[in-house]
């Protein structure tokens, strides 16, 4: 059966479509999301009366909440497919989006349990330049007009941070009881990792039967330019934000 879907263009041709298209609903998220809620790194308006009602241990509710925010965060996807547009092996894969997960990770824990606050629209507008700097790196455009590759890891690391630092702004402002607040973070963060993974599988399944057909490389620069487009767009909703707030 494989053999012959591999014989068949057409069905590679719909393969290519496909991803084209699931690449295309991460990015008109960031485009057309121009709404306050959608262009911020925020939790959604129900989830956020619940967090600010319950107090205590809440374990599978935080574990949720966060999952939620992972797979419904545009930015968060597109970062992370940026991240892995052109990594081919698991265990390259793996590092980056470990790295990534730990710079989260940490800044989401440290900055809410020492009330660590940041302007929300400067972070996020810093979020939006984290999608911009990837999508440059992904065709090159650092080696071509500054004559260096700058350090992936050490970059996906460091946004990492300020992605967790998004967050974790936003839980400052709902006012999260203390009673039980480091079992509940600890549980969203087990939440945010869980979601990350469902996400990732998403991107992946879709990116490796792209990959295989010949309009991967073919529409690899737009697809890049598309993202930085998006992260732009995102940064500069945030700054406008910023000077009219």
């Amino acid at each position: 059966m494989l053999s012959t879907l591999l014989g068949k263009p057409r069905h590679w041709a719909r393969v290519a479509a496909g991803g084209a298209r699931f690449l295309w609903i991460l990015l008109t998220l960031g485009l057309l999301g121009l709404s306050a809620d959608a262009l911020a790194h925020a939790v959604a308006q129900g989830d956020k009366g619940y967090i600010q009602e319950i107090t205590g241990i809440n374990l599978i509710a935080f574990t949720y909440l966060g999952a939620k925010h992972m797979v419904t965060g545009y930015d968060h996807l597109l970062f992370l497919l940026g991240v892995i547009f052109f990594l081919y092996r698991m265990q390259h894969i793996a590092i980056y989006v470990s790295l990534f997960a730990l710079g989260h990770s940490t800044t989401m824990l440290l900055g809410v349990y020492f009330n660590i606050g940041i302007n929300s629209y400067i972070i996020d507008a810093i979020i939006g330049l984290s999608i911009v700097y990837k999508a440059l790196d992904n065709i090159g455009a650092y080696q071509r007009w500054f004559g260096f590759q700058p350090n992936t890891k050490a970059a996906t690391l460091i946004f990492g941070f300020f992605h967790g630092f998004g967050l974790s702004t936003k839980i400052l402002e709902y006012d999260i009881s203390p009673d039980g607040l480091i079992p509940n973070l600890l549980a969203f963060n087990v939440g945010v990792e869980i979601g990350q993974l469902i996400a990732l599988t998403m991107i992946l399944i879709a990116i490796n039967f792209w990959r295989k057909t010949d309009g991967f490389f073919r529409y690899a620069y737009t697809a890049n330019v598309a993202m930085m487009s998006a992260g732009f767009l995102l940064f500069g909703y945030q700054l406008t934000g910023y000077f009219v707030a």
